[in-house]
């Protein structure tokens, strides 16, 4: 009886453990110096090649910011952006980093704040960002127009970025929902492309985002019926004032990060990073103390040692990955994968890309393992192949 249940046992496993040879022979020749690592539900290892070696993780590193943020902040938080008024009727809008200010965010909001203030003209708009100090720089974001390298901010709008069309001097929105401001056709004729574009504002001006954002909301405030008549500046709100409204971001956080990880956007990534310090320790926001944070959260799970994170979009080359730490990584996560990208066989993942540098990971839907966690990191120009070598996995393991 023994001998027969050893032998049905060994008749079902060997069809198992063939394919997971021919898989690592097809990982090896399509990609041989290529780091393929898969672990099933269990823990135990499917494929392992080069998995040794530590790798910059690109914008897979947005897996783990997504994890940080859900265990910090919790799914159902929204942040918060509060506005005062005093007795001349100078508006104050107190910047809490909000990530989805967008346009459409600000046409839910002016409405909102007109229905508590009146619509009797403001006299001025200050803008108030000392929730971020000054001279806040995240690594691996450089000074360029590019919009992945989006300044962080106490409050802009946009992603910190604008979207429009250059003919000349003459600059219109590319957004219907947009309107254009004063600020951003000077910031498009300066340094917008000709045509369609994106441009990230000037990273050596902070206050120019500050601006742009409280340009935009002035201009949200005159669609809905209101005015403002002053300027619109940089300063601090009197401590004397109370909120008069306190607008809570219609998105909660999984939605945030669902678009975060679809989008695969750096901005939203480090202000989320940036919060997890701060609402943990207090604010203003600080690089040390979303550290401080991550780290402490890294060594409870056993994961100091594996995952080195320095900022949350991926962009810096100083973060490196063990395969190994980021298996345990997604094996936390598993909860919140469906907030990842999905493939066609029902596989959820998230892509990484630096010049030198293309990852994949997540959740590959096998046919005989089930649901497994996989880490790919391949040198150069190599995108397409790492998809390949998620269909081999979906396929044959």
């Amino acid at each position: 009886m023994w001998f027969r249940l050893f032998f049905l046992i060994c008749v079902v496993l060997a069809p198992l453990s063939a394919a997971r040879a021919d898989v690592k022979q097809t990982v090896k020749s399509q990609a041989p110096s290529g780091l393929v690592f898969v672990i099933n539900e269990k823990g135990d290892v499917l494929v392992s090649q080069n998995a040794d070696k530590t790798f910059v993780p690109a914008s897979v590193a947005k897996i783990a910011t997504a994890w940080f943020a859900m265990e910090v902040l919790g799914p159902n938080h929204r942040f918060e952006t509060s506005f005062y008024m005093d007795d001349k009727r100078v508006l104050y809008v107190r910047g809490g980093g909000d990530p989805f200010m967008i346009s459409e965010e600000l046409a839910i909001l002016a409405p909102q704040l007109l229905a508590k203030t009146k619509k009797k003209p403001f006299s001025a708009i200050v803008v108030d960002t000392s929730y971020y100090p000054d001279g806040l720089r995240m690594a691996g974001i450089e000074n360029t127009d590019r919009s992945y390298n989006a300044l962080n901010s106490a409050l802009a709008v946009n992603f910190n970025t604008i979207f429009a069309v250059r003919d000349g001097k003459t600059v219109r929105s590319a957004e219907e929902q947009t309107p254009i401001t004063p600020l951003a056709i000077q910031q498009f004729v300066e340094r917008g492309k000709k045509g369609r574009s994106r441009i990230s504002l000037a990273q050596e001006k902070p206050e120019v985002s500050a601006l742009y954002a409280g340009e935009l909301l002035a201009a949200f405030i005159e669609k809905s019926g209101g005015k403002n008549e002053g300027d619109v500046k940089i300063g601090r709100v009197p401590a004397n004032l109370k909120p008069i409204h306190v607008h809570r971001q219609s998105r909660d956080l999984a939605e945030i990060l669902r678009q975060m990880l679809l989008g695969s956007n750096n901005y939203i990534a480090n202000q989320l990073f940036l919060e997890i310090g701060a609402h943990k320790l207090g604010g203003p926001v600080s690089i040390e103390k979303s550290l401080k944070v991550t780290r402490a959260l890294l060594a409870k799970h056993g994961l100091s040692k594996s995952i080195t994170l320095v900022e949350g979009s991926g962009l810096s080359r100083q973060n490196k990955f063990t395969a190994q730490g980021l298996g345990q990584l997604l094996d936390k996560f598993a909860p919140y994968a469906e907030l990842m990208t999905k493939s066609k066989k029902g596989s959820r993942y998230k892509t990484g890309s630096l010049s030198d540098v293309r990852t994949l990971a997540g959740f590959a839907e096998t046919e005989n393992n089930g649901l497994v966690r996989f880490v790919i990191s391949l040198p150069g120009n190599t995108g397409k192949l790492r998809f390949r070598l998620l269909n081999i996995i979906e396929r044959e393991l």
